[in-house]
């Protein structure tokens, strides 16, 4: 079985003023599309990687992709879960501070919220070229604030990814230019906190 493109969960124009409407279009029909593509033709070799649609299985299963497919795996399969997990992260009438049980561990694990997200745009803005700044569970079922570059995903790692910022510039550019650390304070207006719950509830459910 193929992946797919997810259907964007809201109208590109859903996330303004913090991320335009243009920005979006292209970013998850064109971007996220090639990554679909490109990881597909690269599955054609050996559809036993093709996990039934699903992108996270496959990129926990990393180590196990054949060396021949493994850059395309790791850059267009990274770039599949990073940006499907990425538009349902985001949602109109977002931002705030996070509530319910992921609030207790950020507070827990940080000690507030205005800590951990200090750490997540310090992420996004140190990371040197294309990449994204993670709030992740980890392998030790704490959550923890990584980032990693390129495509790269967390799953490769034992890790559970509850909320990515993508760096990359094309998720940005054409509102802010190089300001990435204009971007990084608006995309917090974006968060959808019931789902980074769901994420969260379901990790520990599964840890």
């Amino acid at each position: 079985m193929a992946f797919t493109l997810p259907d964007l969960p809201y109208a590109f124009d859903a996330l303004e003023p913090h991320i335009d409407a243009q920005t979006m279009q292209i970013h998850h029909d064109r971007h996220h599309k090639t990554y679909v593509d490109n990881l597909n033709a690269a599955l054609e070799k050996h559809p036993e990687f093709q996990a039934g649609d699903d992108i996270e299985a496959l990129m926990r299963r990393f180590d196990e992709v054949p060396e021949d497919i493994k850059t395309a795996v790791r850059n267009n399969g990274g770039g599949h879960a990073n940006h499907s997990l990425f538009w349902q992260v985001m949602g109109p009438n977002g931002g705030g501070a996070p509530t319910g049980a992921v609030a207790d561990a950020i507070n827990e694990a940080f000690g507030g919220w205005d800590a951990a997200r200090e750490k997540l745009v310090n992420g996004g803005k140190g990371r040197f070229g294309s990449g994204w700044s993670w709030l992740v569970v980890g392998r030790d079922g704490k959550l923890a604030v990584t980032d990693t570059p390129n495509q790269d995903s967390p799953l490769m790692d034992g890790q559970t990814p509850l909320l990515g910022i993508d760096v990359w510039e094309h998720a940005y550019y054409l509102k802010y230019q190089n300001k990435r650390p204009d971007y990084l304070e608006a995309w917090f207006n974006t968060v959808n906190w019931d789902f980074v719950n769901q994420r969260y509830e379901q990790a520990r459910r599964t840890s």
